[in-house]
């Protein structure tokens, strides 16, 4: 069964949300079906390619936008898109939980599907989820029209279909890059700047109005989110693909060039589509407010001459030991390879899971202050560094490491024990 991640209601859908990207609800398939099975079809001198971009949108799954190749015969009735985006989502929770290890892991395969008349995607994004959809019609010759349908339509068979998804270097819009560059070959051409910045920072623009996927994602990609991409990688996202295609020239027999968008055309217009308004930073004002009142808490406990508080140490460092846990997997077992390496593992070490569990039980092991000064060593390394790390961590991080700094300072150096050191040097004194 086909699913797309644009339908909405499904609660795995939004689990998966901050990576996955929307892709257009199946509708209509005969007309490829029919062309795929029977070979490909004849096209008269008026068929055109146009590319459909979705502009994002305001739910999880459709916050970078997503692509469609179109390729349409008024003559002969053809009206086909070609969507990348697509894949197969269980129906069961067990499936479900299978697909989210999956994705995990990085071994996600998504699948191109043809699908007749595309103008239905257009009305079901611009009616159910409020985004505008502009298409971009190439300046092809007819071979060159034949060549890319071939091309697509040979993509398509259920034996090629299926391709290992990359959010930032294999997705629903590079492949279609992929495809044209394929086609033209050499032909074409798109003279584009590099966008100057990070793979991290290109995504920034579409996240201001969900600091939380921000703050997630931020966490999760590692050192090689932060290298300075090429015009080219920059065309993982939608809209970026829709300038390099305004940009591009395709030459002629005689190497001549002309631009490869003939025409621009709105084909669904909705007031706010694509702008994205700046959330509360709320991730950080909570991590900056819980931070705080740990170190007060901390200092009071200090002067109090209290060395532990069981609740509030335990799931500290409980959570803590979680996002290490994730972090651990996504950088030493995922396939994915932007996540790794990753300085947040310096802070958020798997093995707080052990340490908070100790804490909460109330129990006090001989090596839980040794191993709170590594805690304490490894946390202040990485607040010292921070001018000098070459990955992006984001603010809201700071606070959280501070507060794990200040309890394992407590807990490796509790002050009853100096208050018991100058106890007993006073005894030997008195006792002199």
């Amino acid at each position: 069964m086909r699913l797309s991640p644009a339908r909405p209601g499904s609660v795995f859908v939004t689990l998966l949300a901050i990576l996955l990207g929307g892709a257009a609800p199946s509708a209509g398939d005969t007309v490829v079906w029919q062309a795929t099975r029977q070979g490909i079809p004849a096209l008269s001198d008026s068929a055109v390619v146009s590319v459909l971009t979705v502009l994002p949108g305001d739910r999880l799954y459709s916050l970078f936008g997503h692509t469609i190749i179109r390729v349409r015969d008024p003559a002969t009735g053809l009206d086909v898109g070609f969507n990348y985006g697509t894949f197969d989502f269980p129906t069961t929770i067990a499936g479900g939980a299978g697909f989210v290890a999956r994705f995990a892991y990085g071994k996600l395969d998504y699948k191109l599907q043809a699908s007749g008349n595309p103008s239905y995607a257009v009305e079901w994004y611009a009616e159910q989820e409020g985004r505008s959809t502009i298409e971009q019609t190439l300046d092809l010759s007819p071979g060159e029209t034949e060549a890319l349908l071939a091309f697509l339509v040979e993509n398509a068979r259920p034996e090629n279909a299926v391709y290992r998804y990359d959010f930032f270097f294999d997705n629903c819009s590079t492949r279609p890059r992929d495809v044209l560059e394929r086609v033209l070959g050499t032909a074409l051409a798109a003279e584009v700047a590099d966008p100057g910045t990070s793979l991290r920072r290109l995504l920034d623009p579409y996240l201001v109005a969900n600091p939380g996927v921000d703050f997630s994602m931020d966490i999760g990609l590692g050192m090689p989110a932060d290298r300075l991409a090429t015009s080219r990688e920059a065309l993982f996202l939608p809209v970026e693909l829709m300038k390099w295609l305004g940009a591009a020239r395709v030459a002629d027999a005689r190497g001549r060039l002309r631009p490869l968008v003939s025409r621009t055309d709105t084909l669904t217009r909705v007031e706010g589509s694509g702008e994205k308004v700046h959330a509360v930073p709320w991730p950080l004002l909570a991590t900056a407010t819980l931070g705080a009142a740990l170190v007060f808490l901390t200092v009071v406990d200090r002067r109090s001459g209290r060395s532990e508080r069981r609740w509030l140490d335990g799931f500290l460092f409980l959570a803590a030991g979680v996002a290490g846990l994730v972090l651990g997997f996504l950088v030493f077992i995922s396939l994915h390879s932007v996540t790794r390496p990753n300085l947040n593992l310096v802070w958020a070490l798997p093995t707080h899971l052990v340490a908070g569990g100790v804490l909460l039980a109330g129990r006090k092991p001989g090596w839980l202050r040794p191993y709170m000064l590594v805690a304490l060593g490894l946390a202040a390394i990485f607040l010292v560094g921070l001018p000098f790390w070459t990955q992006e961590i984001p603010a809201a991080v700071i606070p959280i490491v501070v507060a794990i700094a200040a309890r394992s300072a407590l807990l490796a150096f509790p002050p009853d024990s100096s208050d018991d050191s100058s106890s007993d040097q006073s005894a030997d004194a008195s006792s002199r």
